[in-house]
Protein backbone atom coordinates (compact mmCIF):
# COMPACT_ATOMS: atom_id res chain seq x y z
CA UNK A 1 0.00 0.00 0.00
CA UNK A 2 2.76 2.23 0.62
CA UNK A 3 4.44 1.75 -2.64
CA UNK A 4 0.93 2.23 -4.18
CA UNK A 5 0.45 5.49 -2.55
CA UNK A 6 4.05 6.54 -2.91
CA UNK A 7 3.64 6.16 -6.97
CA UNK A 8 -0.01 7.86 -7.05
CA UNK A 9 1.59 11.08 -4.95
CA UNK A 10 4.12 11.07 -7.95
CA UNK A 11 1.61 10.52 -10.68
CA UNK A 12 -0.23 13.18 -9.19
CA UNK A 13 2.71 15.75 -9.02
CA UNK A 14 4.15 14.73 -12.36
CA UNK A 15 -0.15 15.68 -13.63
CA UNK A 16 0.50 18.91 -11.49
CA UNK A 17 3.77 20.00 -13.01
CA UNK A 18 2.23 19.13 -16.56
CA UNK A 19 -0.59 21.29 -15.85
CA UNK A 20 1.36 24.03 -14.78
CA UNK A 21 3.65 24.04 -17.29
CA UNK A 22 0.79 23.73 -20.23
CA UNK A 23 -1.06 26.73 -18.68
CA UNK A 24 2.38 28.80 -18.45
CA UNK A 25 2.93 27.86 -22.14
CA UNK A 26 -0.90 28.87 -22.34
CA UNK A 27 -0.13 32.09 -20.60
CA UNK A 28 3.01 32.53 -22.68
CA UNK A 29 1.24 32.29 -25.86
CA UNK A 30 -1.33 34.43 -24.65
CA UNK A 31 0.95 37.31 -24.30
CA UNK A 32 2.88 36.88 -27.35
CA UNK A 33 -0.13 36.51 -29.34
CA UNK A 34 -1.36 39.69 -27.83
CA UNK A 35 1.95 41.07 -28.30
CA UNK A 36 1.93 40.59 -32.21
CA UNK A 37 -1.53 41.59 -31.69
CA UNK A 38 -0.88 45.28 -30.22
CA UNK A 39 2.52 44.94 -32.96
CA UNK A 40 -0.33 44.73 -35.87
CA UNK A 41 -2.61 47.46 -34.52
CA UNK A 42 -0.06 49.99 -33.96
CA UNK A 43 1.44 49.05 -37.85
CA UNK A 44 -2.06 49.02 -39.34
CA UNK A 45 -2.89 52.83 -36.87
CA UNK A 46 0.91 53.88 -38.24
CA UNK A 47 -0.04 52.76 -42.13
CA UNK A 48 -3.25 54.43 -41.85
CA UNK A 49 -1.61 57.46 -40.62
CA UNK A 50 1.34 58.01 -42.93
CA UNK A 51 -1.33 57.12 -45.58
CA UNK A 52 -3.85 59.85 -44.91
CA UNK A 53 -0.88 62.13 -44.20
CA UNK A 54 0.64 61.48 -47.92
CA UNK A 55 -2.93 61.84 -49.29
CA UNK A 56 -3.49 65.29 -47.34
CA UNK A 57 0.14 66.04 -47.99
CA UNK A 58 -0.80 65.34 -52.12
CA UNK A 59 -3.64 67.33 -52.31
CA UNK A 60 -2.83 70.41 -50.19
CA UNK A 61 0.16 70.27 -52.83
CA UNK A 62 -2.65 70.16 -55.28
CA UNK A 63 -4.93 73.12 -54.23
CA UNK A 64 -2.51 75.92 -54.18
CA UNK A 65 -2.93 78.88 -51.62
CA UNK A 66 -3.12 81.42 -54.24
CA UNK A 67 -4.75 80.57 -57.65
CA UNK A 68 -4.78 82.97 -60.33
CA UNK A 69 -7.39 82.86 -62.94
CA UNK A 70 -7.51 84.58 -66.29
CA UNK A 71 -10.38 88.00 -66.64
CA UNK A 72 -13.62 86.81 -68.35
CA UNK A 73 -13.90 83.45 -68.40
CA UNK A 74 -11.57 80.48 -66.64
CA UNK A 75 -11.83 76.69 -66.48
CA UNK A 76 -10.88 75.05 -62.95
CA UNK A 77 -10.05 71.54 -62.72
CA UNK A 78 -8.46 70.57 -59.30
CA UNK A 79 -9.95 66.83 -59.10
CA UNK A 80 -10.06 67.35 -54.88
CA UNK A 81 -13.00 65.88 -52.75
CA UNK A 82 -13.83 68.62 -51.54
CA UNK A 83 -16.27 71.81 -51.57
CA UNK A 84 -15.69 75.17 -51.67
CA UNK A 85 -17.30 78.56 -50.45
CA UNK A 86 -16.54 81.19 -52.70
CA UNK A 87 -16.75 85.04 -51.39
CA UNK A 88 -15.73 88.62 -52.41
CA UNK A 89 -12.33 89.26 -51.04
CA UNK A 90 -13.23 93.12 -50.00
CA UNK A 91 -15.83 94.94 -49.32
CA UNK A 92 -14.58 97.38 -52.17
CA UNK A 93 -17.21 96.05 -54.70
CA UNK A 94 -15.21 94.54 -57.45
CA UNK A 95 -16.62 91.06 -57.38
CA UNK A 96 -20.07 90.39 -58.31
CA UNK A 97 -20.45 87.78 -56.05
CA UNK A 98 -23.28 88.41 -53.39
CA UNK A 99 -22.94 88.66 -49.93
CA UNK A 100 -23.69 85.37 -49.32
CA UNK A 101 -21.39 83.24 -51.41
CA UNK A 102 -21.21 80.85 -54.14
CA UNK A 103 -20.70 76.71 -52.82
CA UNK A 104 -18.25 74.96 -55.65
CA UNK A 105 -17.72 71.31 -56.27
CA UNK A 106 -13.98 71.05 -56.71
CA UNK A 107 -13.85 67.27 -57.37
CA UNK A 108 -15.38 68.10 -61.30
CA UNK A 109 -14.46 70.90 -63.78
CA UNK A 110 -15.04 74.22 -63.19
CA UNK A 111 -15.94 77.07 -65.51
CA UNK A 112 -15.55 80.30 -63.41
CA UNK A 113 -16.94 83.50 -64.95
CA UNK A 114 -14.34 85.87 -63.75
CA UNK A 115 -14.44 89.50 -62.93
CA UNK A 116 -12.09 92.03 -64.32
CA UNK A 117 -8.27 92.27 -63.69
CA UNK A 118 -7.07 92.96 -60.26
CA UNK A 119 -10.10 91.56 -59.12
CA UNK A 120 -9.42 89.04 -55.71
CA UNK A 121 -11.97 86.42 -54.30
CA UNK A 122 -11.40 84.24 -51.51
CA UNK A 123 -11.77 80.73 -51.31
CA UNK A 124 -12.32 78.65 -48.08
CA UNK A 125 -11.99 74.77 -48.88
CA UNK A 126 -13.56 71.75 -47.11
CA UNK A 127 -12.67 68.23 -47.74
CA UNK A 128 -15.71 66.15 -48.47
CA UNK A 129 -17.92 69.23 -47.89
CA UNK A 130 -17.21 68.85 -44.14
CA UNK A 131 -13.45 69.22 -42.90
CA UNK A 132 -12.00 72.48 -42.89
CA UNK A 133 -9.07 72.18 -45.25
CA UNK A 134 -7.57 75.44 -46.83
CA UNK A 135 -8.35 79.15 -47.48
CA UNK A 136 -7.08 79.74 -50.77
CA UNK A 137 -6.43 83.72 -52.88
CA UNK A 138 -8.08 83.86 -56.13
CA UNK A 139 -6.27 86.22 -58.16
CA UNK A 140 -7.70 87.59 -61.33
CA UNK A 141 -4.80 88.18 -64.06
CA UNK A 142 -4.55 89.79 -67.54
CA UNK A 143 -4.81 86.85 -70.36
CA UNK A 144 -0.64 87.97 -71.28
CA UNK A 145 1.57 87.12 -73.97
CA UNK A 146 5.05 87.30 -73.60
CA UNK A 147 7.91 86.59 -76.16
CA UNK A 148 10.34 84.02 -74.65
CA UNK A 149 14.26 85.10 -75.52
CA UNK A 150 16.19 82.56 -73.95
CA UNK A 151 19.74 84.61 -75.14
CA UNK A 152 22.33 84.78 -72.68
CA UNK A 153 22.95 88.05 -71.10
CA UNK A 154 25.88 89.57 -69.15
CA UNK A 155 24.94 90.93 -65.61
CA UNK A 156 26.74 94.02 -63.84
CA UNK A 157 25.05 95.37 -60.42
CA UNK A 158 25.73 97.67 -57.72
CA UNK A 159 24.18 97.66 -54.29
CA UNK A 160 22.48 100.21 -52.50
CA UNK A 161 25.18 100.46 -50.30
CA UNK A 162 28.60 98.38 -48.84
CA UNK A 163 27.60 94.88 -48.07
CA UNK A 164 29.56 93.27 -45.53
CA UNK A 165 30.54 90.02 -46.28
CA UNK A 166 32.27 89.03 -43.53
CA UNK A 167 35.33 90.24 -40.56
CA UNK A 168 38.85 89.35 -40.13
CA UNK A 169 41.63 89.75 -38.33
CA UNK A 170 44.37 91.62 -39.39
CA UNK A 171 47.87 92.43 -37.61
CA UNK A 172 48.02 95.97 -35.97
CA UNK A 173 51.46 98.25 -35.95
CA UNK A 174 52.16 97.13 -32.38
CA UNK A 175 51.90 93.22 -34.02
CA UNK A 176 48.62 92.38 -32.35
CA UNK A 177 45.85 91.16 -33.82
CA UNK A 178 43.27 93.35 -34.53
CA UNK A 179 39.63 92.98 -35.38
CA UNK A 180 37.58 96.24 -34.62
CA UNK A 181 34.66 95.20 -36.22
CA UNK A 182 34.36 91.94 -34.87
CA UNK A 183 31.19 91.26 -32.82
CA UNK A 184 29.60 94.84 -34.35
CA UNK A 185 29.30 94.64 -37.80
CA UNK A 186 27.43 90.77 -39.61
CA UNK A 187 27.97 89.43 -42.71
CA UNK A 188 24.65 90.56 -44.44
CA UNK A 189 24.88 94.05 -43.54
CA UNK A 190 24.92 97.03 -45.71
CA UNK A 191 27.26 100.59 -45.02
CA UNK A 192 24.66 103.07 -46.17
CA UNK A 193 26.94 106.10 -44.27
CA UNK A 194 30.32 106.75 -42.09
CA UNK A 195 29.96 109.74 -39.78
CA UNK A 196 26.47 110.93 -41.50
CA UNK A 197 28.44 110.91 -44.69
CA UNK A 198 26.87 108.58 -47.43
CA UNK A 199 28.81 106.79 -49.27
CA UNK A 200 28.64 105.90 -52.82
CA UNK A 201 30.95 102.62 -53.10
CA UNK A 202 33.11 100.17 -51.76
CA UNK A 203 36.80 102.91 -52.38
CA UNK A 204 34.68 105.53 -50.97
CA UNK A 205 34.29 103.61 -47.68
CA UNK A 206 37.76 102.91 -47.50
CA UNK A 207 38.53 106.10 -47.69
CA UNK A 208 36.13 107.42 -44.93
CA UNK A 209 37.86 104.89 -42.74
CA UNK A 210 41.10 105.59 -43.25
CA UNK A 211 40.70 109.34 -42.71
CA UNK A 212 39.36 109.02 -39.70
CA UNK A 213 42.68 109.65 -37.64
CA UNK A 214 41.65 106.43 -35.25
CA UNK A 215 39.07 107.92 -34.17
CA UNK A 216 35.95 106.10 -33.45
CA UNK A 217 33.36 106.32 -36.61
CA UNK A 218 29.64 106.06 -36.63
CA UNK A 219 28.20 104.03 -39.26
CA UNK A 220 24.35 103.96 -40.46
CA UNK A 221 23.87 100.07 -40.87
CA UNK A 222 20.64 98.49 -43.25
CA UNK A 223 20.37 94.79 -41.22
CA UNK A 224 17.42 93.22 -42.29
CA UNK A 225 14.41 95.39 -42.55
CA UNK A 226 16.14 98.29 -39.98
CA UNK A 227 18.50 100.47 -40.08
CA UNK A 228 20.74 100.67 -37.14
CA UNK A 229 23.96 103.26 -35.86
CA UNK A 230 26.99 101.52 -35.14
CA UNK A 231 30.18 102.70 -33.67
CA UNK A 232 33.52 101.63 -34.37
CA UNK A 233 36.82 102.57 -33.75
CA UNK A 234 39.36 101.78 -36.52
CA UNK A 235 42.88 100.75 -35.85
CA UNK A 236 46.22 100.97 -37.46
CA UNK A 237 47.88 97.98 -39.16
CA UNK A 238 51.19 97.29 -40.03
CA UNK A 239 51.49 100.01 -43.05
CA UNK A 240 50.13 102.80 -41.28
CA UNK A 241 46.52 102.45 -42.38
CA UNK A 242 43.69 102.36 -40.21
CA UNK A 243 41.53 99.21 -40.86
CA UNK A 244 38.68 97.82 -39.02
CA UNK A 245 38.85 94.55 -40.27
CA UNK A 246 35.41 93.87 -42.67
CA UNK A 247 35.62 92.62 -45.80
CA UNK A 248 33.06 94.17 -48.28
CA UNK A 249 31.75 94.52 -51.86
CA UNK A 250 30.16 97.03 -53.85
CA UNK A 251 28.80 95.05 -56.57
CA UNK A 252 28.39 91.61 -58.66
CA UNK A 253 28.25 90.11 -62.15
CA UNK A 254 27.75 87.09 -64.11
CA UNK A 255 25.99 85.25 -67.30
CA UNK A 256 22.49 84.51 -67.21
CA UNK A 257 19.49 83.92 -69.40
CA UNK A 258 17.11 86.54 -70.47
CA UNK A 259 13.73 84.86 -70.08
CA UNK A 260 10.90 87.29 -71.49
CA UNK A 261 10.42 90.09 -73.31
CA UNK A 262 6.62 91.95 -72.66
CA UNK A 263 4.56 94.04 -75.07
CA UNK A 264 5.84 97.10 -73.45
CA UNK A 265 9.60 96.58 -73.64
CA UNK A 266 10.05 95.24 -70.52
CA UNK A 267 12.19 91.84 -69.52
CA UNK A 268 12.51 89.29 -66.74
CA UNK A 269 15.78 87.11 -66.52
CA UNK A 270 16.99 84.02 -64.22
CA UNK A 271 14.13 83.15 -62.58
CA UNK A 272 16.03 83.79 -59.31
CA UNK A 273 17.74 86.91 -57.85
CA UNK A 274 21.26 88.00 -57.79
CA UNK A 275 22.56 86.50 -53.98
CA UNK A 276 26.15 87.27 -52.77
CA UNK A 277 28.61 84.87 -53.25
CA UNK A 278 29.35 84.50 -49.59
CA UNK A 279 26.52 85.25 -47.33
CA UNK A 280 24.32 84.07 -50.23
CA UNK A 281 21.93 86.98 -48.98
CA UNK A 282 19.54 88.91 -51.84
CA UNK A 283 21.74 91.80 -53.29
CA UNK A 284 20.14 94.86 -52.68
CA UNK A 285 20.14 96.62 -55.89
CA UNK A 286 21.32 100.64 -56.40
CA UNK A 287 21.71 100.26 -60.22
CA UNK A 288 22.34 97.42 -62.93
CA UNK A 289 22.59 97.30 -66.53
CA UNK A 290 22.45 94.41 -68.81
CA UNK A 291 25.36 93.39 -71.13
CA UNK A 292 24.92 91.69 -74.99
CA UNK A 293 27.52 88.72 -74.65
CA UNK A 294 28.35 85.41 -76.39
CA UNK A 295 29.03 81.78 -75.10
CA UNK A 296 32.95 80.92 -75.55
CA UNK A 297 32.96 77.85 -73.48
CA UNK A 298 30.72 75.10 -72.28
CA UNK A 299 32.24 73.00 -68.90
CA UNK A 300 30.02 69.57 -69.31
CA UNK A 301 28.11 68.81 -66.36
CA UNK A 302 28.23 65.33 -64.14
CA UNK A 303 27.30 63.93 -61.35
CA UNK A 304 28.35 65.59 -58.96
CA UNK A 305 29.96 68.06 -60.74
CA UNK A 306 27.74 71.11 -62.07
CA UNK A 307 28.62 72.44 -65.50
CA UNK A 308 29.18 76.12 -66.58
CA UNK A 309 28.75 78.43 -69.50
CA UNK A 310 31.92 80.65 -69.75
CA UNK A 311 30.58 84.34 -71.31
CA UNK A 312 32.37 86.87 -72.47
CA UNK A 313 31.28 90.73 -71.33
CA UNK A 314 32.48 93.58 -72.69
CA UNK A 315 31.28 96.30 -70.10
CA UNK A 316 31.35 99.46 -73.30
CA UNK A 317 28.18 101.38 -73.92
CA UNK A 318 27.71 99.65 -77.56
CA UNK A 319 26.50 96.33 -75.77
CA UNK A 320 24.10 97.54 -73.51
CA UNK A 321 21.10 96.13 -73.91
CA UNK A 322 18.78 97.17 -70.88
CA UNK A 323 18.70 98.23 -67.71
CA UNK A 324 17.99 96.34 -64.12
CA UNK A 325 15.52 97.64 -61.88
CA UNK A 326 14.33 94.91 -59.69
CA UNK A 327 16.75 92.14 -58.02
CA UNK A 328 14.02 89.68 -56.32
CA UNK A 329 13.93 86.50 -55.59
CA UNK A 330 12.01 85.74 -58.70
CA UNK A 331 14.16 87.26 -61.00
CA UNK A 332 16.00 90.92 -62.07
CA UNK A 333 13.87 92.92 -64.02
CA UNK A 334 14.14 96.31 -66.15
CA UNK A 335 13.90 98.20 -69.38
CA UNK A 336 15.03 97.30 -73.14
CA UNK A 337 16.56 98.89 -75.54
CA UNK A 338 16.31 99.03 -79.25
CA UNK A 339 19.31 96.81 -78.69
CA UNK A 340 17.95 94.22 -76.81
CA UNK A 341 14.49 93.85 -79.41
CA UNK A 342 17.13 92.76 -81.75
CA UNK A 343 17.36 89.82 -79.78
CA UNK A 344 13.89 88.60 -80.01
CA UNK A 345 13.40 85.50 -82.44
CA UNK A 346 10.44 84.15 -81.33
CA UNK A 347 7.07 85.13 -81.42
CA UNK A 348 5.01 86.27 -78.57
CA UNK A 349 3.26 83.65 -76.45
CA UNK A 350 0.39 83.19 -73.98
CA UNK A 351 1.34 82.50 -70.60
CA UNK A 352 0.16 78.59 -68.95
CA UNK A 353 -1.19 79.05 -65.59
CA UNK A 354 0.33 76.60 -62.93
CA UNK A 355 -2.90 74.87 -62.82
CA UNK A 356 -2.86 74.21 -66.03
CA UNK A 357 0.81 72.48 -66.75
CA UNK A 358 1.09 68.91 -66.82
CA UNK A 359 3.65 65.95 -66.22
CA UNK A 360 5.24 64.91 -69.42
CA UNK A 361 7.03 66.41 -72.58
CA UNK A 362 8.07 69.84 -72.94
CA UNK A 363 10.85 72.38 -74.24
CA UNK A 364 13.10 74.89 -73.05
CA UNK A 365 14.62 77.53 -75.15
CA UNK A 366 18.43 78.49 -74.27
CA UNK A 367 21.49 79.05 -76.59
CA UNK A 368 24.31 76.80 -76.75
CA UNK A 369 25.50 77.91 -80.17
CA UNK A 370 25.11 80.86 -82.13
CA UNK A 371 21.49 80.89 -81.68
CA UNK A 372 18.70 80.50 -79.48
CA UNK A 373 17.25 76.64 -80.00
CA UNK A 374 14.76 74.40 -78.49
CA UNK A 375 15.43 71.44 -76.48
CA UNK A 376 13.00 68.64 -75.61
CA UNK A 377 12.59 68.25 -71.57
CA UNK A 378 10.39 66.29 -69.50
CA UNK A 379 8.20 67.64 -66.65
CA UNK A 380 8.42 65.49 -63.39
CA UNK A 381 6.72 66.65 -61.46
CA UNK A 382 4.58 69.75 -60.47
CA UNK A 383 4.30 71.91 -56.76
CA UNK A 384 1.39 74.04 -56.73
CA UNK A 385 2.06 75.06 -53.17
CA UNK A 386 5.87 74.80 -52.91
CA UNK A 387 7.56 76.67 -50.09
CA UNK A 388 10.59 77.14 -52.36
CA UNK A 389 8.67 79.97 -55.23
CA UNK A 390 11.73 79.08 -57.69
CA UNK A 391 11.23 75.06 -57.54
CA UNK A 392 7.64 74.68 -58.30
CA UNK A 393 8.65 72.85 -61.27
CA UNK A 394 10.79 69.62 -61.63
CA UNK A 395 12.05 68.94 -65.33
CA UNK A 396 14.78 66.12 -67.04
CA UNK A 397 16.28 66.95 -69.60
CA UNK A 398 15.61 64.27 -72.27
CA UNK A 399 17.07 66.34 -75.70
CA UNK A 400 20.14 64.17 -76.66
CA UNK A 401 22.06 67.01 -78.16
CA UNK A 402 21.34 68.98 -75.20
CA UNK A 403 22.79 65.94 -73.05
CA UNK A 404 25.60 65.27 -75.23
CA UNK A 405 26.96 69.18 -75.40
CA UNK A 406 26.22 70.13 -71.68
CA UNK A 407 25.47 66.86 -69.92
CA UNK A 408 21.52 68.70 -69.01
CA UNK A 409 21.68 71.77 -67.28
CA UNK A 410 24.30 74.15 -66.06
CA UNK A 411 25.03 77.29 -64.67
CA UNK A 412 24.15 80.44 -66.67
CA UNK A 413 21.26 78.32 -68.12
CA UNK A 414 18.89 79.96 -65.36
CA UNK A 415 16.19 81.81 -67.13
CA UNK A 416 16.02 79.79 -69.53
CA UNK A 417 11.99 79.59 -71.31
CA UNK A 418 9.79 76.36 -70.34
CA UNK A 419 7.00 76.19 -72.83
CA UNK A 420 4.56 73.34 -72.92
CA UNK A 421 1.53 72.82 -75.38
CA UNK A 422 2.42 76.37 -76.94
CA UNK A 423 2.21 78.38 -73.64
CA UNK A 424 4.77 80.23 -72.15
CA UNK A 425 4.64 78.03 -68.37
CA UNK A 426 8.54 79.11 -66.64
CA UNK A 427 12.03 79.29 -66.54
CA UNK A 428 14.49 77.28 -65.54
CA UNK A 429 16.50 78.29 -62.04
CA UNK A 430 18.24 75.50 -60.59
CA UNK A 431 20.32 72.45 -61.33
CA UNK A 432 20.64 69.13 -59.26
CA UNK A 433 24.29 69.06 -58.58
CA UNK A 434 23.87 65.03 -58.05
CA UNK A 435 22.35 64.33 -61.38
CA UNK A 436 23.14 67.22 -64.04
CA UNK A 437 20.00 65.78 -66.16
CA UNK A 438 17.98 66.92 -63.72
CA UNK A 439 16.82 70.67 -62.15
CA UNK A 440 13.72 73.20 -60.83
CA UNK A 441 11.82 75.63 -62.90
CA UNK A 442 10.13 78.64 -61.44
CA UNK A 443 6.64 79.39 -62.70
CA UNK A 444 5.83 82.18 -65.11
CA UNK A 445 2.93 83.75 -62.91
CA UNK A 446 5.51 84.23 -60.42
CA UNK A 447 7.84 85.70 -62.35
CA UNK A 448 5.31 88.22 -63.40
CA UNK A 449 4.47 89.06 -59.78
CA UNK A 450 7.47 91.70 -60.27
Amino acid sequence: MSFRNEKNVRVKQAAKEEAVIIISNWKKARKRMQIYRFCLKTALIISVVALLSYGYYRMDNSVPSVIRVRAGQESLNLGIPARATVMRASEQGQSNIPEGAVTIDLSAPLLLQTGEASTSYRMEVKLFGILPFKEVGIQVIEDEQLIPVGAPIGIYMETDGVLVVGTGNFRGSDGKTECPAKNVLKSGDYIHAVNGEPIADKNAFIQAIEGCGGNAVSLLVERGEKRVNLTVTPKQNEAGSYKIGAWVRDSAQGVGTMTFIDGSGNFGALGHGINDVDTNTLMNLEEGTLYRTEIIAIKRGENGNPGEMTGMITYSDDRILGEITCNSTQGIFGHCNERAMGLIKEKPLPIGLKQEIRKGPAQILCTIGEEPAYFDVEITDIHLDHDNVNRGIELTVTDPELLDLTGGIVQGMSGAPIIQDGKFIGAVTHVLIQDSRRGYGIFIENMLEQ
